[in-house]
């Protein structure tokens, strides 16, 4: 989904949707809009999605320090192929 244009209700009725159609993992966003991942999404992610459901953070995460928060925050997964183009740089 692109969580950075839902209001904080529609991401909430999502994440049921999701659950009761069985999914694996909810997406944070495609990194393609206004905004990416955020720390609240996942949090609110994690908290209104099943226990089966699983949280991937996408858009955004540009380091490692982030990845680390985002996983600390409730994600399984992290979409963070920005993290590896800046390790290459170094």
């Amino acid at each position: 989904m692109e969580a950075c244009l839902l209001t904080e209700e529609e991401k909430v009725k999502i994440c049921r949707v999701v659950t009761e159609a069985g999914a694996d993992f909810i997406k944070t966003s495609t990194g393609f809009e206004k905004g990416g991942a955020t720390l609240e999404d996942v949090r609110l992610f994690r908290e209104n999605v099943g226990a089966k459901v699983k949280v991937k953070a996408a858009g955004g995460i540009r380091s490692v320090e982030s990845a680390k928060a985002f996983l600390e925050a409730g994600a399984e997964r992290i979409g963070a192929s920005a993290v590896i183009k800046e390790h290459l740089k170094k």
